[in-house]
């Protein structure tokens, strides 16, 4: 089903979300709904390959639209994970820091 672990966490990122209240199903439907008509209305192949790309796609949307988070912040923390997925030796587990600690050490 998941062919990568970050495919599995967005997945479950969206039903814990859900299951919280934060959104409702339908919702989250209508939301992953609208971002694959935009990605078929802008040629991309429909051949499942992109399937969690616009699943995450459409939760960061949804997220931003229920102001859970905004896009500025979630722009940061992508980099802030590559940053430490790029620093982190093949085979270790990647360690990123929470905004918290990281404004404790700065």
């Amino acid at each position: 089903m998941f062919a990568e672990p970050w495919q599995a966490q967005a997945f479950a990122l969206a039903v814990r979300l859900s299951a919280q209240g934060c959104f409702s199903w339908h919702e989250w439907s209508n939301a992953l709904g609208e971002e694959l008509a935009a990605a078929a209305a802008r040629g991309t192949p429909d051949d499942g390959s992109h399937y969690y790309e616009h699943w995450l796609a459409a939760l960061e949307k949804l997220v931003a639209a229920k102001g859970i988070s905004d896009p500025t912040s979630l722009a940061r923390r992508k980099e802030e994970w590559e940053a430490a997925y790029r620093a982190t030796p093949h085979g270790q587990p990647v360690e990123l820091r929470t905004s918290r600690a990281r404004s404790r050490s700065e």
